[in-house]
């Protein structure tokens, strides 16, 4: 009896992922249909802008300096620099003083915001950063982001029509060394990139992704400025759903950029896929839910043991090798075919590896309601606020936590 409700379970849980898959796969083939018809047709004869980007930063981290530099490389007519950190001491700020001096014809500023007023210190940075820029676009992008000359011009360009409200890009993980940095990114090129395509799928973009977003401040100011996401800890994912509510589109640009994984111990990379799992949980609580079902291996391996229960080891070990091709497949047809990350093709016998930590990830974002970010104790509440719990006991280490969401 309790084998076949196993069975049952193992089952169902498959039927749902490859359901999902199948979703992927739709979404995936749009995505590159799209793509082609975009590259296929001309550009508008309308002058591009000019852009401010605001950089955000916080201590020294892997490929920092490849980072930052691919900003400085951008073949586009006017844009701005600027950085901003907490204060003077910040070691990011090296960096980008030795960039300056490299690439003198570069407009760049540097914004230091003191210590912040809101529980999100990336948000209010961007609202010190934001009142320096020169421009009316504006390019959020993260420090752990590298992206090739053409950049700008691609996710710029959305915004040339009216309606566009704001800007986003899937990207895909560079792992930095070891193998958990090496799952890390197979998530992100993959876990998140399936996700972000199915929900555009299904509803269109409704958020958006921290490590690109181009808005106006026109736009920002809208929707009462930056200090309206200082409570958030998903600042990103608000932006991009109070965008849309307000009327405006939110554009999944086909440009695809480089996600340098900074974690790179185990204990480093599980804390901080938890603590984006839990964002998850408190931004959007059904749709995470449901997102339990996306997941292939648990349900490959409760197959598994539903075939030693019932002393059929050919069943179990059947349907613990269709989950197992189900995530390779998924890694293949997304992590190549849409995100272009080679990575996902070699190692797409790994990702169902990195398919049954995720379930374990969203299975611990139900745990409480605490997360660890820069260093500092926060508690999240209902509609993903947050609010700190004590003052840290001692300086943040950019090694183990990354600059945003």
């Amino acid at each position: 009896m309790i084998a076949n409700i196993v069975l049952i379970c193992a089952v169902a849980g498959l039927i749902a992922c490859t359901v999902y898959l199948g979703l992927v796969l739709i979404a995936a083939y749009r995505f590159r249909s799209a793509k082609k018809e975009t590259a296929a047709g001309a550009r508008s004869n309308i002058p591009l802008p000019p852009v401010t980007v605001l950089k955000p930063l916080h201590g020294f981290e892997p490929l920092l300096d490849q980072s930052l530099e691919s900003f400085f490389l951008q073949d586009y007519p006017v844009f701005e620099l600027i950085f901003g950190a907490r204060n003077a001491a910040d070691p990011a700020l090296r960096v980008v003083k030795v960039l300056g001096r490299k690439y003198p014809n570069v407009r760049m500023e540097i914004v230091l915001s003191g210590e912040p007023e809101y529980p999100n210190a990336k948000v209010f940075l961007l609202e010190k950063m934001a009142a320096a820029a020169s421009y009316d676009i504006i390019v959020i992008t993260d420090s752990d982001v590298r992206v090739t000359s053409g950049y700008l011009e691609e996710v710029v360009s959305p915004l040339l029509s009216p309606e566009v409200g704001l800007v986003t890009c899937l990207y895909r993980g560079v792992p930095t060394g070891g193998i958990w940095s090496l799952l890390e990114a197979l998530g992100m090129s993959v876990e998140m990139s399936s996700g972000v395509l199915v929900a555009n799928l299904l509803e269109g973009m409704k958020f958006a992704l921290g490590p690109t977003m181009a808005t106006r401040k026109g736009i920002v100011d809208s929707l009462g400025g930056f200090g309206v996401l200082g409570d958030y800890c998903a600042d990103d994912f608000v932006l991009g759903s109070l965008t849309a509510s307000a009327g405006k589109k939110v554009v999944l640009s086909h440009h695809v950029i480089d996600h340098v994984v900074l974690n790179r111990s185990a204990r480093e990379s599980l804390l901080h896929q938890v603590r984006w799992m839990k964002s998850a949980r408190f931004s959007r609580q059904l749709g995470h839910i449901g997102t339990g079902l996306t997941f292939a291996i648990p349900f490959g391996l409760l197959g598994l043991a539903a075939g030693w229960m019932r002393g059929d080891w050919k069943l179990g070990l059947g349907l613990l090798g269709f989950a197992i091709a189900n995530r390779a497949a998924m890694a293949v047809a997304v992590g190549w075919g849409v995100v272009r990350d080679r990575l996902s093709v070699a190692f797409c016998w790994l990702y169902p590896v990195r398919d049954l930590l995720g379930f374990f990830f969203w299975c611990a974002s139900f745990l409480g309601d605490g997360i660890v970010w820069r260093g500092e104790r926060y508690r999240l509440m209902n509609g993903g606020r947050m609010v700190r719990r004590n003052p840290p006991t001692q300086p943040p280490s950019a090694a183990t936590e990354d600059a945003t969401l």
